[in-house]
């Protein structure tokens, strides 16, 4: 929806402002990076997913759809 008068949707507009206001002194500066305690940090379990079929079930489905 694009008011009168204007170019771009409410939404993109905000969302430009906020890009544009972003500088660098809101972003941490070295020395708070050096003071973070990676001891407060919850330990997490990585569990890998292999999505991807193996060579053989990719054969298989083609040959099933084929015939």
């Amino acid at each position: 929806m694009v008011a009168t008068g204007q170019t771009r949707p409410h939404s993109l507009q905000c969302l430009a402002l906020l890009a544009s206001s972003a500088t660098m002194s809101d972003k941490p500066g070295m020395s708070e990076i050096k003071k973070f305690d990676k001891s407060k940090l919850k330990k997490t379990e990585t569990q890998e997913k292999n999505s991807l079929l193996s060579r053989e079930t990719t054969e298989q489905e083609k040959q099933a759809g084929e015939s």
